[in-house]
């Protein structure tokens, strides 16, 4: 067995930092846009239930495409993923102003805004750098790359919120979509990690993702992976829709919401790089239990405490710590169960259930909101939904982290005790 040192002298730190900065400006771009609901339905006339539709199938998409996209960069590397992505984004935001009707609003938030998103997104980049690190330093490179989003979300969401303010939600989007082109230098610096370490015969690959893909299908760890990942996908994609309009409600000023969000991306950084830490010690398992545990004492905290900019603040703190910090334990747990080889592709389809959970949280918020006024409901059902979660990843199989061998890549299911 080779000492720390050698793992960490090994650990390719630029192209971990790459895919994170990549994480930093599609995430960002994308959690920003619920400040842009109440502007847009104002110069379209179009109702908080079609736009918030239109988000929703959004988180749909940006989910669908990852196996997809994962699939792709699995077989043939990452890069021209990622350019074609960045390509698709622009030009969705980029688009939106033009779009005066919820057609035209579902082709470019959507889906063309959400597949460029989610071709950049977390599948593609952590299975990018999964199979070139150590196993010992997955956990935390994936949770140092998932707090790269955290970052975009704490950038982009007041400097969003100030473009609004200051030249309006047209100008705020051209400027959202010229700042994608800060991937492109990116992504040359992950080209060389980003082709795939093994380049078996075609029909041969396609055999053994075949073969990997029905072996996950049928594991009921994995099974209750993407269950659990389901119900925080619904509170993820609820809250980043519609907590401004939460704020709104309360008679609060706008940039209670940017500076909410903004609080939401700040502490996940440090919920990110501390689930990725964990993971590498303790059962992820475990990890992911209490981040989902802690959603429901702090909703249920919320709803008892008085309306004010503090309590929000306080509130966004609070559940930023375990916003998208779920994604390390996640993907390390995917990573465990059937190795690396096709973690693209396998931790994508993860992230599917976790938008089909999205498209319900987005899509049920503004469908509450139009029929009673307020969001009382969901915020009971993101509590329940929250508590089963923690339920949901109790059973899964994991050895605890000593106890692993050192790993082997192949194609195939390693199966972890319970």
């Amino acid at each position: 067995m080779q000492p720390r040192s050698t793992d960490t002298a090994r650990t390719p730190w630029p192209l971990i930092l790459s895919a994170a900065a990549i994480l930093m400006i599609t995430m960002g771009s994308r959690q920003s846009l619920g400040l842009f609901v109440a502007p847009i339905g104002a110069v379209t006339g179009l109702g908080i239930v079609h736009i918030s539709f239109a988000l929703a199938v959004g988180q749909f998409v940006w989910g669908a495409v990852q196996p997809l996209f994962g699939a792709v960069a699995d077989q043939y590397g990452a890069g021209r993923v990622l350019v074609l992505g960045t390509v698709m984004l622009a030009l969705g935001l980029a688009a939106t102003p033009f779009a005066h009707s919820q057609l035209a609003l579902l082709g470019t938030l959507g889906v063309l805004a959400a597949a460029g998103a989610g071709a950049g997104s977390f599948s593609i980049l952590i299975g990018a750098t999964a199979a070139r690190l150590p196993a010992a330093g997955r956990s935390f490179a994936s949770g140092l790359i998932n707090a790269g989003g955290s970052v975009g979300q704490f950038v982009f969401a007041p400097a969003a919120q100030a473009l609004i303010a200051a030249f309006g939600w047209v100008h705020a989007l051209f400027a959202l979509a010229a700042s994608t082109a800060l991937t492109l230098p990116l992504i040359a610096g992950l080209a060389p990690g980003a082709t795939p370490p093994a380049a078996p015969a075609a029909a041969g690959a396609h055999a053994a993702l075949r073969a990997q893909l029905r072996a996950a299908l049928t594991d009921r760890s994995y099974l209750l992976l993407n269950a659990g990942f389901f119900t925080c996908g619904v509170h993820i994609a609820f809250l980043v829709t519609h907590l401004p309009g939460e704020v709104a409600l309360c008679g609060l000023p706008a940039r209670v919401s940017a500076n909410s969000l903004a609080l939401i991306g700040l502490f996940n950084i440090a919920g990110s790089l501390t689930a990725g830490a964990l993971g590498s010690r303790c059962r992820m398992k475990y990890v992911l239990a209490a981040m989902y545990a802690s959603r429901t004492l702090i909703i249920g905290a919320y709803l008892l405490a008085p309306r004010t900019p503090l309590t929000f603040y306080l509130f966004s703190a609070a559940l930023g710590f375990s916003w998208l910090a779920t994604v390390p334990p996640t993907a390390g747990l995917v990573g465990k169960l059937f190795g690396t080889r096709y973690l693209g592709t396998l931790f994508g389809l993860t992230l599917l259930s976790h938008q089909v959970g999205g498209f319900f949280g987005a899509w049920l918020g503004g469908l509450a909101i139009a029929r009673f006024g307020d969001y009382g409901w969901m915020w009971h059902a993101d509590m329940a939904l929250a508590g089963l979660a923690a339920l949901l990843c109790l059973p899964i199989r994991e050895a605890a982290p000593r106890a692993q061998p050192p790993q082997v890549e192949r194609g195939g299911t390693q199966a972890q005790p319970a």
